[in-house]
């Protein structure tokens, strides 16, 4: 029997209320912080900040029955992940990777008071301008605060090989820059120059050093692979206009049998602290099921941020639970964390190329995380070495209480 014209309308009605009342749930959800297994050094959050779901309806689906009389998703989004992070007014702002079903990918910003809970999308995703030799695809941006007095979002843009013709899948990716004093109105500028053939997880340093912009990168032979590439690296350069980094150096390296031995990224720009500049990255090993990335952190020297001094060379978080299972499955990603005036860190990272989720810790923590936590031992047999004198030394503690 087909439907009347009145009572399409009315499950129009019904099915526009039941999704409309779903995201209004999902907004204002509470998001605590996972109390069990807690490591000492941040809580997980029981729920994902961001997913397809937080983004507006308006955005997704046709609001006019005349047009879309099912009330169907026409624009569908297939996964909300990797955000950038910025504090601005009061609020936590992500910028968070949203790709659509046609695996096109732009930039949202959703803001929060907390910064775990009750996101929002702003009305409108980013618009950045094109180059002349425009991309097909944007994603994982960092927003920079910098002291010239700008607000920089660097992020990989990727293109067709024309090299390779007939290899539809085939890409290069670079690192394009915009900035912004407003986050709605950008400058699209120069994709940054390095001499490595592709280019992604590119970071602008906050401050100028020696008088220059500084930037780490990750110099790559192939868009995946890293091949004789590899690790992260540091350039600078006079002018953004000309965005051409001059000696380029690695400064943190790839190495065998680690979590970064295939290879390595740096995640947001880093914490400035009295100890140091503080850097979470990320660090990719092989497994029998496949790559496997995780998060880490090391230090750099406040005078010279080129300068590695601390590194705990293990992961600091990794996948967990549902967070291994998505499109790009056993992934943790993070390219975005804010330090709070009360010394609060929010740790933002993406699970398995599909949702966003919230770590929080407090600074003092992480700086005593970073210092006293022992480094890679180097083998099998130092690592139980170093495993026993730790045994030992709280055997002793035991038996002095």
């Amino acid at each position: 029997m087909l439907e009347t014209d009145k009572s399409k309308k009315t499950n129009f009605q019904k099915r526009k209320h039941q999704v409309e009342q779903e995201h209004l749930e999902l907004m204002v959800r509470a998001n605590p912080r996972v109390e069990k297994n807690y490591n000492g050094i941040f809580y997980r959050h029981k729920y994902p900040v961001l997913t397809p779901q937080h983004t507006p309806i308006f955005w997704r689906y046709d609001l006019n029955f005349e047009t879309n009389p099912h009330f169907m998703e026409r624009l569908e989004i297939n996964s909300v992940f990797n955000a950038g992070a910025i504090e601005w007014n009061g609020k936590i702002l992500l910028f968070p990777r949203v790709e659509s079903n046609d695996v096109k990918s732009f930039f949202g910003i959703a803001e929060s008071i907390n910064g775990v809970d009750n996101f929002k999308f702003w009305d409108y995703p980013v618009v950045i301008p094109q180059t002349e030799n425009p991309e097909m695809n944007v994603y994982d941006i960092r927003i920079v605060e910098h002291e010239d007095g700008w607000i920089y979002g660097i992020f990989c843009a990727e293109r067709k090989d024309n090299n390779k013709p007939n290899d539809s899948s085939a890409a290069i990716a670079k690192s394009g820059l915009a900035r912004t004093k407003d986050l709605i109105n950008w400058e699209r500028l120069p994709d940054i120059i390095i001499n490595s053939p592709q280019q992604r997880n590119c970071v602008l340093h906050p401050e100028f050093v020696n008088g220059k912009y500084a930037f780490y990168t990750r110099p790559m032979d192939g868009f995946i692979e890293t091949g004789g590439g590899g690790g992260i690296g540091w350039g600078t350069c006079e002018d953004l206009k000309n965005p051409k980094l001059e000696d380029e150096i690695i400064i943190e390296h790839k190495k065998y049998h680690t979590i970064k031995e295939v290879k390595n990224g740096l995640g947001p720009a880093p914490l400035k602290t009295e100890v140091g500049w503080l850097h979470s990255a990320h660090g990719v090993r092989r497994t029998a099921a496949g790559l496997r990335y995780v998060l880490y952190l090391f230090l750099c020297d406040l005078d010279e941020p080129w300068k590695v001094i601390r590194q705990p060379n293990r992961h600091f978080i990794a996948p967990m639970g549902s967070e291994r299972v998505g499109d790009v499955s056993n992934v943790i990603f993070s390219n975005g964390w804010v330090l709070r005036e009360n010394g609060e860190v929010l740790i933002y990272y993406g699970s398995s190329d599909t949702r966003m989720h919230v770590a929080s810790t407090t600074l003092p923590k992480l700086i005593d995380y970073i210092l006293n936590t022992p480094e890679d031992a180097g083998n099998s047999y130092d690592c139980v070495q170093q495993r026993m004198e730790f045994i030992n030394r709280n055997k002793n503690f035991m038996n002095e209480e």
